[in-house]
This record gives structure tokens, C-alpha cells and sequence, in this order.
């Protein structure tokens, strides 16, 4: 039996607002995550380990981490859409293998960078309204505790979902090979780079950032798999 037009036509919409959903979504995130990891990273030291400074008794500063850690949410948000587009664009022909991976490993990054940035604000919290620098255990814990779950836990989170993507995208044709090496480069950064190296967790929303563009260009063509 031929399908009713209607049908047809809902099929063709859903396939057409799929990759601009995903695009879309994969930009709103790299953007503003790269921008909150740009703002405290400019803000506070680069390590737990080099104390509060002066950005505590600095106003401005601490306005800066706040604005970030108020992003953070709105980024997790547009990352579980990201994530939700391109499941529905892949479809049927998700191998079921690397689509739990795919799955799991994003959820758990959206998990580790909301419970840091909720430990980072109530670290933040405990700042005296003077502004004077605090002290003692609780910023020595929490200060390792929100890098750690950053840069430990939610970035390597981060590389399992950028390998597992790009493994999909390869399988399926739907991403080039260019963003396929990419990816594999992004995700061994993350995997061992991001507690040594300064600003190196910058490159998972340039990436998100790359893959959102080509999703949005690449456009309405469905992928191999669902033809």
C-alpha cells in the first residue's frame, strides 16, 4: 500500500527540521560552554592547587564565575537536544552497540559538568561578603573537588561521546572524514590532556561547534542508513 500524502509529508518535515535541530542545538552548546570555560578560566587559576587568589577579592571576577555557572545549565540543556536530534537523525541504523556508548557517556557528562558547576557555586557561596579571601579545608576540598569532577570525570565523559559519535558518523556517511579525524584528535585530547594542559577542554565545543556547522550545511539529504 502506497503511504497516505499526509504521512509522506510528515516524514519529509521530520527529516528536513532533524538536521537543522541538531545543528542548531550543537552550536547554542559549543557556544556557550566555550564561552563559560573562557570566562573562569580568565577569572580564577588554572588549578585547585594555586588557592583562591585574588580573584576572590576581586568584584568583577567573581561576577564573571557566576555568569559562567549560570550558562552552564543552558548549555547541558542544548547538549541533550544535540543529543536527541542526532539520535533521531541516525534512526534505525544505530548500530546498538556504540548508541548506548553514544548515550551513556553523554548523560554522564551532562551529570559530572552540572554537579561541578553546582559545586562550584556553592564553593563560591562561601566567599565573605567582604570579599576577603577564605581559607582552611573547605576551599582546599571543594577547589578539588569541582576540578576534578570537571576535568577528571565530565571531559572524559566528554571523549567517549565524541569517539562514539564520530564512530557513528563514519559508519553511517554522516560526517566527513575530515570531522572524523577530528573527532578521534579531540577525544584523545580530552582523554589525557585536560588536567595538564591549560584550556585544552576547549577543544570539545570547538569541536560540537565544527560537527553543528556540518550538520546545518550538510542539510536535508537523509543519512545512507535511512534511505
Amino acid at each position: 500500500m502506497e503511504p497516505r500524502p499526509d504521512t509522506q509529508s510528515d516524514t519529509r518535515g521530520r527529516a528536513l527540521r532533524t538536521p537543522r535541530a541538531a545543528g542548531t542545538a550543537g552550536i547554542v552548546f559549543a557556544l556557550l560552554l566555550a564561552t563559560a570555560i573562557v570566562m573562569i578560566r580568565l577569572a580564577i587559576p588554572s588549578g585547585p592547587g594555586s588557592g583562591a587568589g585574588e580573584w576572590l577579592t576581586d568584584p568583577s571576577r567573581r561576577r564573571a564565575v557566576r555568569t559562567a555557572l549560570e550558562l552552564v545549565p543552558f548549555a547541558g540543556i542544548s547538549f541533550l537536544w544535540f543529543m536527541g536530534a542526532v539520535r533521531a537523525r541516525i534512526g534505525d541504523a544505530e548500530d546498538k552497540f556504540l548508541a548506548t556508548v553514544f548515550l551513556g557517556s553523554g548523560l554522564i557528562f551532562v551529570a559530572a559538568l552540572f554537579g561541578a558547576a553546582a559545586a562550584a557555586g556553592g564553593l563560591l557561596s562561601t566567599v565573605p561578603a567582604s570579599g576577603a579571601e577564605p581559607g582552611g579545608q573547605l576551599w582546599t576540598f571543594g577547589g578539588h573537588f569541582t576540578y576534578g569532577l570537571l576535568t577528571t570525570y565530565a571531559m572524559r565523559m566528554a571523549a567517549v561521546f565524541v569517539f562514539s559519535t564520530s564512530g557513528i558518523g563514519h559508519r553511517l556517511g554522516v560526517l566527513p572524514r575530515p570531522l572524523t579525524v577530528l573527532g578521534a584528535l579531540v577525544g584523545l585530547t580530552l582523554l589525557f590532556a585536560t588536567n595538564v594542559v591549560a584550556w585544552s577542554e576547549l577543544v570539545f565545543p570547538l569541536w560540537a561547534l565544527a560537527v553543528g556547522i556540518h550538520i546545518l550545511v550538510a542539510g536535508t539529504a537523509d543519512p545512507p542508513g535511512r534511505r
